[in-house]
């Protein structure tokens, strides 16, 4: 048996059945990139495996380490509460140390940009392009907070304007955040969904994006965002990080 720490990649699941088919597709590109290391994924809810199942398997099999993963942009309620709170209910044979959430991150700039360009972009474009920085929205201040600064990062990198929008709990809507683009002079307004998978909210960014001349994908299995799970994993990995369930 490996002595690496499982990953345990946590996901919030969705009704939607294509938020389920990315967290899978993500989690595939993760183990091809780290062959050997062990990677299981558990939802929060509406989807299988739940997470209290897997960390019950994995018990059962006599795993000892566990880095749970939660696969989250920014530090809301989930990460905050709902997560800590179904690994204190995990086997006590279980050593299960939390990992930051994904953002920020430099890497996650770089993918949201690998999906403008997909989508149509070019480098060429960027001075004269406004982006909206589309989420999904939060009731906690915090996690609007670091959109916010998040958009005034990306700013810096070129482009002519950065907005952030919220498709929930915050305001401004995407819808308006693309017209605040056109009214500042943008030769071109772009709708950079900053969510990780399809669901109800990102079709309502989606819909928000019907005046913007380009809407790129959510991050999904970007390989940028795989490598930014493993940056995690190996950061969790460090003994000083609080230990849950020893």
């Amino acid at each position: 048996m490996s002595h690496r720490p499982v990953l345990l990649v946590i996901a919030h699941g969705s009704r939607d059945p294509r938020h389920a088919a990315t967290v899978h597709a993500l989690v595939r590109r993760v183990r091809a990139m780290r062959p050997g290391l062990r990677v299981e994924t558990g939802f929060l809810d509406f989807n299988i495996p739940s997470v209290q199942g897997v960390l019950e398997s994995l018990a059962a099999e006599g795993v000892r380490d566990v880095v749970a993963l939660p696969l989250l942009l920014t530090r809301a309620f989930h990460a905050k509460a709902d997560i800590p709170a179904v690994l204190r209910d995990a086997p006590r044979s279980l050593r299960i140390r939390q990992a930051e959430v994904l953002g920020p991150s430099p890497l996650l700039l770089t993918a949201l940009e690998r999906r403008l360009y997909e989508a149509g972009l070019t480098p060429a474009d960027k001075s004269s392009t406004g982006v909206v920085l589309a989420s999904a929205g939060s009731t906690d201040p915090e996690a609007s907070a670091v959109i916010a600064a998040i958009a005034r990062e990306w700013r810096h990198t070129g482009w002519c304007a950065v907005r952030p929008a919220f498709a929930s709990a915050s305001l401004p809507r995407t819808e308006d955040a693309v017209e605040q683009l056109r009214a500042l002079g943008c030769a071109k307004v772009a709708v950079a969904p900053y969510v990780l998978a399809p669901g109800f909210l990102p079709d309502r960014i989606a819909r928000g994006a019907a005046r913007a001349d380009v809407l790129a994908d959510v991050l999904g299995p970007a390989p940028e965002v795989a490598r930014l799970l493993l940056e995690r994993y190996d950061e969790a990995r460090v003994p000083v990080l609080t230990v849950l369930g020893a």
